[in-house]
């Protein structure tokens, strides 16, 4: 029974994390497919440009509550069986970065959507400790909106919570197995910004926030 719940668990936390919330958002406010706008990421970044802030702002909470969800929902299937809420906390990452609901088959391949992973990293970490909140949200804050990349962002996001989780570790107030968790969620959103981190080296990375709103071209008098 025990392997039941593990296995029902773990794909319980892809399916959560694959809801394209962030697409149903955008279809239900502008009527349009977000995958062919901007990034095409499903991501609240993305709903942000498409859709205005509180649209933006929707989707990652929803985005964060899935990795929340799909971790608590191991803890309580597996009773505490540490590597399967890491593993579970990492699938939903996976799930929300290539979505089985948004698969599509084109010339010739299949090609899976979804977001970059930074809200459902933020949610799976908070599941696994809630008060990693209170690091990661003002570091992620400051990338987002002082410093204007998104990307950085969202790259800080599993940076952060590695640091939090090591500490823990090294105290004693926490598993070792969590740090995993920070490393290879670093490698999961990396791995999906990689077009950001190319945009970001020759200095052409889309900028967010006020510093988006200063840069914008002026309209020509009239």
């Amino acid at each position: 029974m025990q392997v039941v719940e593990t296995i029902g668990s773990l794909v319980g936390a892809y399916l959560l994390g694959s809801l394209p919330i962030g697409m149903l958002i955008v279809k239900i406010v502008r009527g349009r497919d977000i995958r062919y706008w901007f990034s095409g990421r499903t991501g609240g970044t993305n709903v942000m440009r498409m859709a205005g802030f509180w649209a933006g702002m929707t989707t990652t909470v929803v985005d964060i509550l899935k990795g929340v969800c799909a971790v608590w929902l191991a803890r309580a299937l597996t009773r505490g069986s540490v590597w399967v809420e890491v593993i579970a906390g990492l699938l939903v990452i996976v799930g929300h970065n290539y979505s089985i609901f948004l698969l599509q088959y084109k010339e010739g391949r299949i090609r899976l959507h979804g977001g970059a992973g930074g809200a459902a990293t933020i949610g799976a970490a908070a599941g696994l400790w809630l008060w990693t909140l209170l690091v990661i949200l003002p570091v992620a804050l400051f990338f987002l909106f002082g410093v204007g990349y998104a990307s950085m962002a969202t790259m800080s996001i599993a940076l952060v919570a590695t640091g939090v989780f090591l500490w823990r570790a090294v105290v004693g107030q926490g598993p070792w197995a969590y740090v995993m968790f920070g490393v290879i969620a670093e490698g999961l959103l990396l791995w999906a910004l990689r077009p950001n981190i190319r945009r970001l080296l020759k200095g052409e990375e889309r900028l967010v926030g006020w510093r988006a709103r200063r840069d914008r071209p002026s309209k020509p008098a009239r």
